[in-house]
């Protein structure tokens, strides 16, 4: 072989190993940073923020089902277990989004939940969970759930180590 192309093997293995070197440093600064939370506010001019504006529905689409009385609503979805115990979320109209994405709606810093774990959504007045292909599952009270399932007030939803309840 010629000098040249020697000289170019090295190179070529001295970039391939700082590549990896720099991938190995990248792996270990997240394990020990964790998950960067992203705001889910919009930063004004003036230095106030503000929530990020509601997409309009399309027109033609389908009106939102009437909600029944306010006592036999869920108005909030409550962690009654695991690392995030206490954290609180108010249920409105929109879908929640758990796991360990940071895009999700409650990110679980879980190594036992998915990045897209489950979906609590409100459909025709009541309210259910949705496993999203989860590795371990998510479980209403003791039940392995593979399809949308209702969740009334009080019931036990359990994604990774945390167990969430829906509450008045």
């Amino acid at each position: 072989m010629s000098e040249l192309t020697i000289t170019l093997l090295r190179l070529g293995y001295l970039v391939l190993l700082w590549v990896f070197v720099l991938a190995a440093i990248s792996v270990l600064r997240r394990d020990l940073y964790g998950t960067r939370i992203v705001s889910r506010r919009l930063r004004r001019p003036g230095g106030r923020s503000e929530r990020a504006p509601v997409p309009a529905p399309p027109p033609g689409a389908a009106a939102p089902a009437p909600i029944p009385k306010r006592d036999a609503v869920p108005r909030r979805l409550v962690v009654t277990a695991g690392p995030l115990r206490g954290t609180t979320l108010p249920l409105g109209t929109s879908a929640i989004l758990i796991g360990r994405a940071p895009s999700c709606t409650l990110v679980l810093d879980d190594d036992y939940s998915s990045s897209r774990h489950a979906r609590i959504y409100p459909e025709n007045g009541q309210w259910y969970v949705e496993d999203l292909g989860s590795t371990n599952g998510t479980f209403v009270g003791r039940q392995k759930i593979d399809q949308p399932t209702p969740v009334t007030i009080g019931s036990q939803v359990k994604v990774g180590q945390s167990t969430l309840e829906l509450q008045r």
